[in-house]
């Protein structure tokens, strides 16, 4: 099972976002995401997001927190635990990342930008400010087919 982390980083009015351009194969190619990426050997969850958010962004993350935990189901990728993060506090200056370009987008624009149909469900459970969750995603191919929100499951209609 592949444990991954992702972060939106709140600066109270936009979350930064990732625009996946720039590497080969990227699943994710041509959509907005959070930064992250997958966990290392004996790395806690926590401890992969600070990482990645450090390697993509240049930002050391002082303020977080985990959101939630969503579990991936594909047909054609290998299933995945995603540790959702939101940060609120960090320093550093921002860096150019090798994955793609960030962009500070208004949170009220945010559906505005091409991403994965499950993302929309997880984003509008934290702009909610929802408690924390557990969020099953099936998909088939790149069409989510069916999602379960702490077990129940959700109307994608």
């Amino acid at each position: 099972m592949k444990q991954t982390t992702l972060c939106y980083i709140d600066n109270g009015s936009q979350f930064l976002l990732l625009h996946r351009v720039k590497k080969a194969n990227d699943a994710s190619h041509d959509k907005w995401i959070g930064v992250g990426g997958k966990c290392e050997a004996d790395e806690s969850p926590d401890e992969c997001m600070v990482r990645e958010v450090k390697e993509e962004t240049g930002f050391d993350v002082r303020r977080w927190q985990y959101r939630g935990i969503v579990t991936f189901i594909s047909d054609v990728w290998p299933c995945e635990y995603m540790h959702l993060f939101t940060a609120t506090q960090w320093d550093g200056d921002e860096i150019e990342c090798d994955e793609g370009d960030l962009q500070w987008v208004d949170k009220d624009r945010i559906f505005d930008y091409p991403t994965w149909a499950g993302d929309c469900i997880f984003l509008k459970l934290i702009l909610d400010d929802a408690p924390f969750f557990s969020l099953k995603l099936i998909y088939h191919g790149d069409d989510l087919y069916a999602a379960k929100l702490n077990g129940h499951s959700i109307n994608l209609g």
